[in-house]
């Protein structure tokens, strides 16, 4: 986040996104927005998923109104945001609107106005993308602060995530992109995805990539799947949760900027740097 940022009072608003689907990627957003809310921070999602929407469904909400009335004009934003679990603020999508898969300039006006207002009372917004590289998805890569990228051991997954950091490259070459490898086995296997990613990054694309963690293979994210609420409220001891927590610290920085003052993206150590004495019981 750049000072003028801070100064006016916007929190950080991070795109989730994946190249591939059933990488995890909705549900490392509900897991870091829970972890951070249990912080103390104030937080936000935008379910951007704009015609196949599942955040409220993960959650276990039933929301009257969703993302399309706003853009259709037929709602006012306060009217469609809603409360999640632990003071989460929720934006929710819709569900089968074919029409919401290609919006027109005034929509997209629409949806950047979301993420101004909402950002401005928060001190993290996630945008949860559709996976892949559609232009909805280029389009909200755009109006965002910072990108993480989540991927798995799965190698058309990598492939995949690879194919989303070039896209981000023509979208803004100077922006940071994290990576979080989700389903890891251990941190051996989690460092050796993020390596092959930042290698085929520096070498083809002149850029480097920054490794925001992983989140370990663990059955207690399918428990919580089926009780729809975020692993880290549901089984807090679970490894899978003190992946999230781990990840969520790095998100806020560790900084002096408490909760309500706005936060930074401050990205975790490289896997082959040391990693910090708590960092070695999760992958």
């Amino acid at each position: 986040m750049t000072h003028t940022q801070r100064q006016a009072g916007r929190g950080s608003v991070i795109a989730i996104t994946s190249g591939k689907g059933g990488v995890g990627k909705t549900n490392v957003v509900i897991n870091l927005a829970a972890a951070l809310a249990r912080r103390g921070y104030r937080v936000g999602i935008i379910d951007a998923d704009f015609g196949l929407g599942n955040i409220d469904v993960m959650l276990g909400l039933a929301p009257v109104h969703h993302l399309g009335h706003f853009l259709n004009g037929s709602k006012r934003l306060e009217e469609i945001i809603i409360d999640g679990p632990l003071g989460i603020r929720i934006l929710p999508a819709s569900s089968g609107f074919r029409e919401l898969t290609n919006l027109t300039p005034a929509q997209w006006r629409r949806v950047g106005n979301a993420i101004r207002r909402m950002s401005t009372e928060l001190d993290f917004l996630f945008v949860d993308t559709a996976a892949g590289i559609s232009d909805n998805v280029v389009e909200l890569l755009r109006l965002v602060d910072r990108t993480i990228v989540v991927t798995s051991f799965d190698p058309a997954a990598i492939v995949d995530a690879y194919a989303m950091i070039k896209i981000l490259t023509t979208v803004n070459p100077t922006r940071e992109v994290g990576v979080v490898v989700s389903a890891a086995r251990d941190a051996d296997e989690a460092g050796l995805v993020f390596r092959q990613l930042d290698l085929a990054a520096t070498r083809f694309l002149e850029r480097s990539l920054r490794y925001a963690g992983s989140i370990v293979f663990d059955p207690a994210i399918r428990e919580s799947l089926l009780v729809q609420r975020p692993v880290v409220d549901h089984q807090p001891q679970a490894p899978a949760s003190r992946c999230f927590r781990i990840l969520a610290s790095r998100l806020a920085g560790m900084s002096n900027n408490g909760p309500g003052k706005g936060i930074a993206l401050a990205v975790g150590h490289r896997p082959d740097e040391e990693p910090l004495v708590e960092e070695t019981q999760c992958a």
